[in-house]
C-alpha cells in the first residue's frame, strides 16, 4: 500500500512498448556488429558470432528488415511526443548546462528532451535510407537489377547512415547510463515520481493531472 512518504511509481512504458524497444535494441546491435564485420577486415572476426562470413552476409539484411519493422512500431506510437518545441530550441542552446547537469537552468522538458528527439528524427531519416540502399546492394536477390554506379552509391550512403546511427546510439546509451533511473524505466516500465518531476516535469504534470 502506498503512503505519502512512498508514493506509487509512474508508468512510463507499457510491457508492449518495452518489448518493442528491446527488439529494436537487440536487432540494432546485431546489425552493427555484422555490418562492421562486412565493412572492414579489422572487424571481420565479428563474423564468428553469426556462424561465419557466409551466414553473416545472409543474416544481415534480414535482421535489417526486422529492425525497420520494429522501429516503425515505435515511430507510430511516439512520433507526436517527439515534435520539436520552442523549449527544445532553448534546451539545445544551453547544452553546457545539460552536460553540467544544471537542470534548474533548463526549460521545462516534456516526455522527451531535445537530445532524445534529435535521435528519434535521425533514425526516422536514416533507417528508410538504410533499408532502400540495403535492397540495392542485397546480393543475389536485388543488386543485379541495379547498375554498378547505383550499387556503389548505395554502398556509400549505407555506410554513412550506419555510421551516423551508431554514433547516435552510443550517445543514447551513455545518456541512459548517466541519468540514473532511465534504464529502470525500460526494464520495469515505471519511474519514481521524484525522477519524473526532476527530468520530465511537463510530462509528469500531464500524467498526474490525467489521473
Amino acid at each position: 500500500m502506498s503512503t505519502d512518504r512512498h508514493p506509487p511509481p509512474v508508468e512510463r512504458y507499457s510491457p508492449a512498448e518495452r518489448f518493442n524497444h528491446w527488439v529494436t535494441a537487440l536487432t540494432f546491435l546485431l546489425l552493427s556488429f555484422s555490418g562492421l564485420a562486412l565493412f572492414h577486415p579489422s572487424m571481420f572476426w565479428f563474423t564468428q558470432f553469426f556462424g561465419g562470413p557466409t551466414w553473416t552476409r545472409i543474416l544481415h539484411p534480414y535482421i535489417g528488415i526486422v529492425l525497420f519493422l520494429s522501429f516503425s512500431g515505435l515511430a507510430l506510437k511516439f512520433w507526436h511526443h517527439n515534435l520539436l518545441t520552442r523549449n527544445d530550441i532553448v534546451w539545445l542552446g544551453r547544452i553546457a548546462d545539460v552536460v553540467r547537469n544544471r537542470e534548474d537552468r533548463l526549460p521545462e522538458v516534456d516526455r522527451y528532451n531535445a537530445g532524445q528527439k534529435m535521435l528519434f528524427w535521425t533514425m526516422i531519416a536514416t533507417l528508410p535510407t538504410l533499408l532502400l540502399t540495403g535492397i540495392a546492394i542485397w546480393r543475389p536477390w536485388f543488386a543485379p537489377y541495379f547498375s554498378i554506379d547505383i550499387v556503389r552509391l548505395a554502398l556509400l550512403l549505407h555506410a554513412v547512415c550506419a555510421f551516423v546511427m551508431i554514433a547516435g546510439i552510443i550517445v543514447h546509451i551513455y545518456a541512459a547510463l548517466w541519468i540514473k533511473g532511465t534504464i529502470g524505466a525500460m526494464v520495469r516500465g515505471t519511474v519514481t515520481r521524484a525522477w519524473a518531476r526532476k527530468h520530465h516535469p511537463g510530462w509528469y504534470r500531464r500524467v498526474i493531472g490525467g489521473k
